[in-house]
């Protein structure tokens, strides 16, 4: 698991790359807010995190399987990892602040890098939550 990367992931640099050539500016794993987003526009007060769908559980998402072997540890990590996204969204709404879970299948597999129609959704999103 050591090799695993927790941030710069593709996934996320396929997205911080189009916001950015759209004109958005963000700050990337801000450690003063609860889970490290992946990806804050202060402007716009919003988070983004980008989950891979094995390690977060993307419901219905085949994906998002559970191994054949040494099965207990993985459930056990993988819950443990959902009960913490949970936790720190609950922190960051009461903080105030806007959230965006973007899923790797979105990205990598649905949509294969052509992250255009996302990019769209996310900043009719923003747009709205302009001050």
């Amino acid at each position: 698991m050591s090799k695993i990367r927790s941030k710069n992931t593709k996934p996320e640099l396929a997205l911080r790359k189009a916001l950015f050539a759209r004109g958005f500016r963000y700050r990337v794993n801000d450690i003063r807010l609860p889970g490290k987003p992946d990806i804050v526009l202060p402007k716009y007060k919003t988070v983004i995190f980008v989950n891979g769908c094995f390690w977060h559980k993307h419901e219905n998402c085949k994906y998002a399987y559970t191994p054949k072997t040494n099965t207990q540890f993985w459930v056990d990590k993988i819950n443990s990892n959902v009960e913490r996204d949970n936790k720190n969204l609950k922190e960051l709404k009461t903080m105030g602040w806007n959230i965006i879970v973007v899923w790797e299948c979105e990205i990598r597999h649905i949509n294969k890098y052509d992250i255009v129609p996302l990019v769209n959704e996310i900043e009719a999103t923003l747009l709205v939550n302009v001050p």
